[in-house]
């Protein structure tokens, strides 16, 4: 495949972004300290992994990062794993994402948030600040100290921001999970880091529903005997809070606090910040500990330049609490931005509820999920030509591949004016390698670039960098938000097996990101799917994302899963579909489907099985769960954490349908 003749510019800068944009200004800014000059984004991310020490420098100084004591220096040991970064420094977190609440910013809007089950709620900065120092307060009095874990089972809004930053502020640590998770996949996560306060809604609504929790929440308490003190948030303002000896109310907490600062503890560079987890689709999730300073220089980057996110923008990003997209939007705090947060269902009242919101909070930054837009797009929505998306410049996405056909929905009926901005990273960096930048066009099915700092490249089987096609989505020199550990896990040999072992023999020391990725000629990405679960037939290596392409475009299509299913020596594809409302799975279908993939694709790309099934299986950020299917095809089902699912109950149906299609042996 060309990717030239693929990839049709489809959004453009103007002459007034490429000077006026973050990322311009900092280029500029750049050229007057006698670096560059750079003809162009390409030069400067090749200067920004060529001097990594003066490149991440530039970026501290420039975004305007405050820390207690300054770094002896910026890159200490080079090792891979085991960076040394911003040694000799101390800073604190949240007082970073506060730095707004004194100055010009310190009465517009930090939070907006928006929920099913209660009424807007707007905070300043100067509120925001007051709370946080109130809700640290509390958590001290209650023997809860520097280096403690604090758990939150919380929903998108302002609690969550409130708990994170009292957290950071006292140099705690904050994880979080949804509230519509299993208390088995709860436990599974917050078990094994033995928080001392938990903060916890008393329930959610989504989709117009009430889900009550204060049982299951109360027996969770009890499973976890490291806590002093959990705090209720009333989430169902009518409902009681959770019944235990240990609770207290969100307002009385804050209220015992009130009056006292946020104490903005100096911690080291590499203290922990946030416990993040792997998703536990296939076992107990991994807790992955992000380090402080190198997580608040990558997300200023991210956000700041590569996101052209600033002072008095409005940046709304639907997340949950359960998603590192959630920890990433906090970040936005940092840029003296409004976050916008919005709790519930995407799709409820309808899909329009989202771009209205963004309409009506004049939000200039809108970031979503691949699967959300593909839904639009299916629903043939059109909010360009509803709406009033005048202050929108920018549409993030990600979670999965974005389809072409999207980018072609996105600019026609979308959001035309705006940059569509695809970016891939993941938990394990709870940031990108690969995404926007306002200085670049936007092509056809691509994500634009590489971003600043990381030098990402692909390679083969044998650790060479591929130079066209694709390969393995790899790291070659330290990123500062890479993780400092894994919890429990003393001597890191299951984080280097995590990331560094596919290369250890080839190419040792390099990141290994578990992505089937291509890179352009012209400096773009195309990811195809997560590599463990890229399909062999005939020993040609297929990523499942080149299939979704063929089939989702499909109308007769709504979802659908692909798989590989290991026979003797080779590999045969199975595609699950779910149908849309009112469509059978016909044999002009099937040769309709069978002809666009072996069309759009290769004739190797084409399943030997196609089967409908009434669900697709998602984890809870909202990732397709190939891996549980591929572990089921292949008879190692019971191993899976079914509690770890949205819908785990897909599984069962699926496991059913592989059944009767002789795929499977029947149980009894």
């Amino acid at each position: 495949m060309n990717s030239n003749e693929q990839s049709p510019v489809v959004w453009s800068p103007s002459d007034t972004v490429l000077k006026d944009s973050q990322m311009g200004r900092f280029q500029h800014w750049l050229e007057n300290l006698g670096y560059g000059p750079f003809a162009d984004y390409h030069e400067l991310h090749e200067w920004s992994v060529s001097d990594l020490e003066g490149f991440w420098k530039a970026v501290w100084d420039y975004c305007g990062l405050v820390s207690h004591t300054p770094a002896q220096k910026i890159l200490g040991k080079r090792d891979m794993p085991g960076a040394e970064w911003f040694p000799g420094m101390t800073l604190n977190f949240a007082a970073n994402l506060l730095r707004h609440a004194e100055g010009e910013q310190a009465n517009s809007e930090a939070i907006v948030a928006y929920c099913e089950t209660r009424p807007v709620l707007r905070r300043t900065y100067t509120e925001l600040r007051a709370d946080v120092g109130a809700l640290e307060a509390y958590l001290s009095s209650q023997g809860v100290i520097k280096g403690d874990r604090v758990a939150g089972i919380v929903t998108n809004g302002y609690e969550a921001m409130v708990g994170m930053l009292a957290a950071t502020s006292m140099g705690a640590v904050w994880s979080s999970a949804s509230p519509d998770f299993g208390i088995g996949a709860i436990l599974d996560r917050f078990g094994q880091i033995e928080p001392t306060a938990l903060i916890a809604v008393n329930g959610y609504g989504y989709g117009g529903k009430v889900f009550q929790r204060q049982q299951e929440f109360a027996q969770l308490i009890s499973g976890l005997p490291s806590l002093k003190c959990v705090v209720s948030v009333p989430q169902l303002p009518d409902a009681p809070a959770i019944d235990s000896p240990l609770v207290s109310d969100w307002q009385d907490a804050i209220a015992a606090g009130a009056g006292t600062p946020p104490s903005f503890t100096p911690v080291a560079p590499d203290h922990p910040v946030y416990i993040l987890y792997s998703s536990g689709t296939t076992g107990k999730p991994k807790c992955i500990v992000h380090g402080t300073a190198g997580l608040l220089v990558n997300h200023a980057k991210e956000l700041m330049l590569h996101g052209d996110v600033g002072s008095g923008d409005r940046f709304m990003y639907f997340t949950t609490c359960g998603w590192m997209m959630w920890n990433w939007q906090a970040s936005a705090l940092l840029t003296g931005a409004a976050v916008i947060t919005v709790d519930g269902s995407p799709g409820y009242p309808s899909l329009k509820m989202l771009w209205q919101t963004v309409a009506d909070e004049k939000v200039s930054h809108f970031g979503t999920s691949a699967r959300f837009l593909a839904g639009c797009r299916k629903d043939g929505m059109t909010p360009d030509k509803d709406l009033d998306l005048s202050v929108l410049r920018v549409v993030f996405s990600t979670g999965s591949p974005l389809l072409p056909e999207d980018y072609d929905w996105m600019y026609t009926d979308g959001a035309p004016n705006a940059l569509l901005g695809s970016i891939a990273g993941g938990t394990d960096i709870c940031g990108c390698f690969v995404g926007s930048t306002p200085l670049l066009p936007v092509r056809r099915g691509e994500i634009q670039c590489r971003f600043l700092g990381v030098d990402a490249a692909a390679f083969d089987d044998n650790g060479q960098s591929v130079s066209s096609g694709r390969g393995e989505l790899v790291c070659r020199q330290p990123l500062p938000s890479m993780p400092v550990s894994f919890w429990d896990d003393p001597d890191g040999e299951r984080y280097r097996n995590a990331y560094f072992d596919t290369f250890a023999e080839s190419a040792p020391g390099v990141w290994a990101h578990g992505d089937f990725i291509e890179f352009t000629e012209h400096g773009g990405a195309i990811i195809y799917g997560r590599s463990d679960a890229t399909l062999n037939p005939g020993g040609v290596r297929i990523g499942t994302a080149e299939i979704y392409r063929q089939v989702e475009t499909e109308a007769a299509i709504k979802d659908s899963l692909v798989v590989g299913r290991q026979i003797a020596g080779d590999v045969e594809v199975v595609l699950l579909v779910l149908l849309a409302n009112g469509e059978t799975l016909s044999d002009e279908l099937l040769k309709r489907l069978k002809t666009q993939i072996r069309k759009g694709a290769s004739p190797r790309h084409v399943p030997h099985y196609i089967i409908p099934v009434p669900d697709i299986p998602y984890t809870r950020s909202g990732k397709k769960v190939e891996l549980a299917v591929a572990r089921l095809i292949n008879g190692s089902a019971r191993s899976d954490n079914r509690d770890a699912l949205a819908n785990p109950e897909a599984l069962d149906a699926i496991q059913a349908r592989l059944q009767e299609a002789g795929l499977l042996p029947k149980e009894g």
